[in-house]
């Protein structure tokens, strides 16, 4: 009978959320905020579930249960901005984003996205549940608002941790990295000082720019749009892309769990070919190198690409090189090279005969890293790539170089130390079994709490009243001044009022 109870319980708990409507949404300017969305849905869809998948990144394949959309005037508009020069900018020592390119992103990748018929229409669908990327929200949080549904967050950039603080999650910059510095959670006075100078300095940036993105949802979608930050803090639930072995331990709420390697996977074999190139190695083996989808390597400048060519040449080992040109321009191409537009990562990174992975230090490739246990070179180039590197560094499986000071003799003595220094790999595998020592997989985590925010109508009973706390209240700041200020009136009334009497009494007694 118990059984049977039991049994029933779990059909209902299923059927309440089977077959639900979910629509994802991702503002980001790379591919690889598509990854864990993507994965998510690939995870669902078996469930029963239809994904809608709002981008701006054409889709590579097509999936039943899986609708992608990406709006014409966004996809344009990621072209044209992301047509940048990062690795000549960070071998200059210049900024590779502007202060004005981080400001305007948002409002105009808004502005282009709401302005497309695509996106107007899903306001006339019915959706049971929202799933925005953490990264660049706010033009979404809109259309969630004109759909009436709750929302969740996939916070795709791991030490990014904005939407976390909005949703009333601890995040002191004393332990909080900024995700675009080469900082860790353990820093020194003067590092915490600077962590917090930045800190400041991107919410400086962030505010103006939340305006005008207010400005883009009330022009396309109403005047009746509420403040961005009012939205935000409703927040159901929030997947973060990080995991204590490859991020850094948080006190977490109750509405966030870690995903960390959601897309992970092991190692398939590889195509004959590159088999084949890889076997004329002997056991010597092969170096990885690639610098991610954010990153082209055809984009380099030539000096770099004669540089790395030249060191390549001079490795005892193969080198797979991801390079988004055609091998007949590159007539300098050493015998023990082989380049490929694409290159199948993960399956490369579980080769048993790879050495080394040489690499931009990309989030998703530091994930992969850790998991399939490989030592890596990193030479960061934007955005979290620092960050990421600065961790990898301090975890003892990685070296960091510094593009504006690379040097061919510097990168081969670099790699030859992660090969030949065994703490690099004992380091990789401990990281790798500290990631992999979980009671579920990042996947089945993710559609856990999908489905039980569905189920539970939002889960706003996991939301903290800390998120309707200004910095001045969630700090005690407040009731710090209130404490000082009492202690000044009663110094004040001490001296109006008891001093003279005290005085007084003295001079009575001494008569």
């Amino acid at each position: 009978m118990t059984l049977r109870i039991l049994l029933l319980a779990g059909l209902l708990a299923a059927s309440c959320c089977s077959g639900s409507d979910i629509l994802m949404i991702t503002m980001g300017g790379t591919k690889s905020h598509k990854i864990p969305f993507l994965e998510l849905a690939k995870g669902l869809i078996p469930r029963g579930h239809n994904i809608t998948f709002l981008n701006g990144f054409p889709a590579d394949f097509t999936l039943h249960g899986l609708q992608e959309i990406t709006p014409s005037g966004l996809v344009e508009y990621i072209r044209n901005y992301t047509n940048w020069d990062l690795l000549g900018s960070r071998m200059r020592g210049d900024m590779p984003l502007s202060l004005w390119d981080a400001f305007r992103y948002s409002w105009q990748a808004c502005d282009a996205t709401l302005e497309d018929k695509e996106t107007m229409d899903l306001l006339g669908r019915k959706f049971d549940l929202m799933i925005l990327d953490g990264a660049f929200p706010e033009c979404a949080l809109g259309l969630v608002y004109r759909l009436g549904v709750p929302f969740m967050y996939i916070n795709t950039v791991g030490f990014y941790v904005g939407t976390m603080s909005l949703a009333g999650n601890p995040v002191p910059y004393s332990t909080t990295p900024i995700f675009y510095q080469p900082a860790t959670d353990d820093m020194n006075f003067f590092e915490r000082l600077l962590n917090t100078m930045y800190s400041l300095i991107s919410d400086s940036v962030y505010t103006p720019s939340m305006i005008y993105v207010q400005y883009m949802l009330r022009r396309h979608l109403g005047s009746d749009i509420p403040n961005i930050w009012s939205l935000g803090r409703n927040v159901s639930f929030i997947l973060q892309n990080g995991q204590a072995a490859v991020t850094y331990p948080r006190p977490l709420l109750p509405n966030v769990a870690e995903i960390a390697c959601i897309h992970c996977k092991p190692a398939s074999p590889l195509p004959k070919d590159l088999e084949d190139f890889i076997a004329g190695a002997g056991e010597s083996g092969f170096i990885y190198v690639s610098m991610g989808s954010s990153v082209k390597a055809a984009n380099m400048p030539d000096h770099l690409r004669k540089l790395l060519v030249q060191t390549f040449a001079r490795l005892p080992y193969r080198v797979l090189w991801k390079y988004e040109a055609s091998p007949a321009l590159l007539t300098d191409l050493p015998t023990n090279v082989r380049i490929a537009r694409w290159l199948p990562q993960q399956d490369i990174l579980g080769h048993r005969k790879l050495r080394a992975f040489v690499t931009h230090g990309g989030l998703l490739s530091m994930f992969e890293t850790v998991y399939h246990g490989v030592p890596i070179v990193t030479m960061p180039v934007f955005c979290d790539h620092d960050a990421n590197a600065a961790k990898a560094v301090t975890d003892g499986y990685a070296l960091r170089l510094e593009l504006a000071t690379i040097t061919s003799e510097k990168l081969i003595r670099a790699i030859h130390k992660v090969i030949h220094d065994p703490r690099y790999r004992r380091e990789a595998k401990r990281r790798q079994l500290l990631l992999k020592d979980q009671r579920s997989t990042p996947l089945e985590t993710a559609i856990y709490w999908t489905e039980y925010v569905i189920r539970h109508n939002g889960a706003y009973h996991l939301q903290t009243p800390a998120r309707n706390l200004n910095f001045v209240q969630y700090y005690c700041l407040d009731q710090i001044l209130f404490f000082i200020g009492v202690i000044y009136l009663l110094r004040a009334l001490t001296r109006l009022y008891l001093n003279p009497r005290i005085v007084q009494l003295s001079k009575e007694k001494l008569h």
